[in-house]
């Protein structure tokens, strides 16, 4: 029903119901039947709760599938859930810390700073007076999104089954990504591990602020942390007011990103400017780990390739970056595929490293890949999703900020590691214990080989794709010209039973049916 409200019921779309949508307003009064597709989604999907929001914040980091420009609009999608009474709240804390809130806290205030979906916030004090924050998860909440994950799975599994379009994009696999992710920010603990995890990685930056988890005071559905002080990068006006510089604040802020991903391969994946705070002597200070993203030493090395073939204007090498990332459908046409991608280059070689914009072109090489249909690893969507949130909201502070400008360094960081003594050393030892792996194992299997060669016993399988309907239509073939033949004599010898003492109705039939089958045949 809210699909159809929103004409996002594509199993409707030959039935006319566009009156109906005339009939329903947007929350902002303009009619649903005026907006564009990705504003009705974002509408419909905010209408449908907790769930189906979070869906489309994971859809939002995925533009191979969705396209940039309904990705824009659903990162716009906010979850806020009226904050729970204060003395659920307390039950809920008091429950899972085993103690009273007086015994845990030298401070604790009932009222929500701030809620979202999954928790809320709770500014409280601890017994020797530090300043901390208490996430604390709604009660109900883990059914109702297991409930709504059931949906999602049955509605997945239909359009898999029944849509062509919709199979090539794979939305069972989407799902199940969506509900291993969505299951894992319900669980706190895996939250403070990775606050953990990023205090021990910028232990020695005096330029970023992780806040510290209280494991005592964690569980999986409570989390408590040190309270970040500063001002929110979204309020570019009072920073200014404080006497912030905010072309520091910028580049500092964009090469802590950087770092996490190139250097670490672990980092915060929703930089959003109200994430990120402006502290005291310019110090960065960063909240909600919820969404973090990983990636292996392989995929960064795909993923480099990709920038540095971009930044040296390969098509071809480009071509084969996107290709060794992506799924690529069968039917891919390579030659067109190196021409959009040569056009590609072709619009931003131009520009200066001042005038590059990143976020744009990210964008549109997700255009060019979701034409192609190629289906980029999650881990990859999510990794250029956060760059171009990056570019977006450093512009925000400075609009002649420019990415590509704190890249240039990375690059030439990437070469340098990837030449480093070192790293070579790396890949010697894995190859040698390949081929060490190898000589173990070739003169078993080799001797193994032998052996059946010996006793008769070797068989080679080949597997033909398609054979058995060209066997099949070759088999129907046969059958047809054979009931013909068979048919046509019957009729010519006028076998009984007859039709007006002249025609036989056996022949007549078999002729019949063989005509048609051949029909089928040609058609086929």
């Amino acid at each position: 029903t809210t699909l159809a409200k929103y004409g996002m019921a594509g199993w409707l779309k030959n039935v006319n119901y566009d009156w109906i949508q005339k009939m329903f307003q947007a929350p902002d009064g303009q009619r649903i039947s005026d907006l564009s597709e990705g504003a009705r989604l974002r509408l419909a999907l905010t209408e449908l709760g907790t769930t189906f929001i979070k869906l489309g914040q994971i859809l939002s980091t995925r533009p191979d599938l969705v396209g940039p420009e309904i990705m824009s609009e659903l990162a716009q999608l906010q979850s806020g859930t009226p904050a729970d009474p204060p003395d659920v709240v307390r039950s809920i804390v008091e429950s899972e810390l085993q103690g009273s809130i007086e015994d845990l806290f030298l401070e604790f205030n009932d009222v929500a700073a701030a809620s979202a979906s999954i928790g809320q916030v709770h500014f409280a004090k601890l017994k020797d007076g530090t300043s901390v924050v208490v996430k604390v998860q709604h009660p109900g909440i883990e059914e109702t999104i297991r409930s709504d994950l059931d949906i999602l799975h049955a509605m997945a599994q239909l359009a898999e089954n029944y849509s062509e379009e919709a199979r090539q994009y794979r939305p069972t696999d989407t799902i199940e990504e969506f509900s291993r992710t969505l299951l894992a920010e319900l669980d706190f603990t895996q939250e403070r591990r990775s606050l953990d995890r990023f205090a021990t990685n910028f232990a020695r930056d005096d330029t970023v602020f992780i806040p510290a988890a209280w494991g005592e005071l964690s569980t999986q559905r409570v989390l408590t942390m040190d309270r970040l002080d500063g001002i929110s990068l979204a309020k570019s006006e009072k920073l200014t007011e404080r006497g912030y510089d905010l072309n520091v604040l910028a580049e500092r802020g964009a090469n802590i990103f950087l770092e996490m991903i190139f250097r670490d391969g672990f980092y915060h994946a929703d930089p959003h400017p109200g994430n990120i705070f402006a502290m005291a002597d310019s110090k960065i200070g960063l909240l909600d780990f919820g969404m973090v993203g990983r990636i292996d030493d392989k995929l960064r090395e795909q993923f480099e390739d990709l920038l540095i073939a971009a930044g040296n204007r390969d098509t071809l090498g480009l071509c084969d970056a996107i290709c060794e990332l992506g799924s690529v459908p069968k039917e891919l046409d390579t030659d067109e595929l190196r021409a959009e991608i040569g056009e590609f280059l072709a619009e931003y070689a131009t520009q200066s490293l001042e005038e590059f914009d990143v976020g744009g072109a990210l964008n549109r090489m997700m255009e060019i890949i979701r034409k192609f249909k190629i289906i980029l690893p999650s881990r990859v969507s999510l990794l250029i999703k956060v760059l171009v949130m990056l570019e977006g909201t450093a512009r925000e502070l400075n609009p002649q900020f420019s990415l590509a400008e704190i890249l240039e360094p990375f690059k030439q960081k990437i070469v340098q590691r990837r030449m480093s003594p070192r790293r070579l050393l790396q890949k010697a030892r894995r190859n040698a214990a390949d081929w060490s792996r190898l000589a173990e194992i070739a003169p078993r299997e080799l001797a193994d080989i032998l052996s059946q060669i010996k006793r008769g016993s070797f068989d080679v399988h080949l597997e033909h794709r398609k054979l058995d309907v060209v066997v099949n239509r070759m088999v129907m073939g046969i059958l047809t010209a054979a009931l013909f033949v068979g048919s046509a004599s019957i009729l010519s010898n006028a076998v009984p039973p007859l039709i007006a003492k002249k025609v036989s109705v056996l022949g007549l039939a078999g002729c019949g049916v063989a005509v048609f089958m051949g029909f089928r045949l040609v058609i086929a």
